[in-house]
């Protein structure tokens, strides 16, 4: 193990993850998928999901940073550290998360990372794409995952057959948007789902029977014409949650 970094300093990874709005963006996919994942049952197990979910994507979304822009053996040591909790949480419930729970999160992290970028930056050429993938790969390595694509093109086809045998409405996903629109606010709330509509598969769209508000596309076309402008800041100021902004301003890297 050496110190050289975990991802490339110009890797498109960087570029994604460097920006707020855009990891903001991968929160909200990450939101709605987590909602429904048959899996979910397990971090409501520990209390943290139902008590604080915002907090507690923020914790999945820090430490993917951690990995991002970190030297290899401290990338490695945060992804060690993350299997380390995990085993604490199988122990206690005497019970081993599913391997496929773990890939959805990873094939999540994929996904979102590429529609978030795309939805609010620009498109991404196929080796961009796969370079998000092989980045992602690495993290599912080290964490001794299995049966994992070998490529971007596979990792399509997986990704649809877990969405399609692991995602479903439940008690806990009204559960979950109770307590994001608790924690949000009706206004942030609303926005939060039109963003979802937007951005996430449309099987994802179909579970959770949202529907689309004619003209919010016209608003993030807007938004972006404002980042145009670094008149951004002003607009995330007034719609993010205050508990947050401490989190959210430390996600511009």
């Amino acid at each position: 193990m050496n110190n050289n970094v975990f991802v490339n300093e110009n890797s498109i990874v960087r570029q994604i993850w460097g920006k707020a709005d855009t990891v903001l963006f991968i929160f909200a996919g990450s939101a709605a998928e987590f909602a429904l994942n048959k899996a979910v049952d397990w971090l409501y197990f520990t209390g943290r999901l139902p008590a604080d979910p915002l907090g507690r994507l923020f914790s999945t979304v820090d430490y993917a940073k951690q990995i991002i822009f970190s030297d290899e053996r401290t990338a490695i040591a945060s992804i060690e550290k993350i299997n380390l909790i995990h085993k604490k949480v199988e122990t206690a419930r005497s019970m081993q998360i599913p391997d496929w729970a773990y890939r959805d999160v990873l094939f999540m992290l994929i996904d979102y990372s590429i529609r978030s970028f795309e939805l609010l930056e620009r498109g991404l050429t196929g080796a961009e794409k796969e370079e998000v993938f092989n980045v992602f790969l690495r993290v599912g390595i080290h964490m001794h995952l299995t049966e994992l694509p070998a490529n971007y093109s596979e990792w399509k086809k997986a990704r649809n057959e877990h969405m399609l045998h692991d995602l479903a409405a439940s008690k806990f996903t009204k559960d979950l948007y109770r307590q994001y629109k608790k924690r949000l606010g009706v206004i942030r709330y609303w926005v939060l789902k039109q963003v979802q509509v937007l951005l996430v598969p449309k099987h994802v769209n179909k579970l959770l029977e949202f529907k689309p508000v004619i003209g919010f596309a016209v608003i993030l076309k807007m938004y972006r014409l404002l980042k145009s402008f670094k008149l951004d800041a002003l607009v995330k100021n007034i719609l993010l949650p205050p508990a947050y902004k401490a989190e959210i301003q430390g996600l511009d890297t």
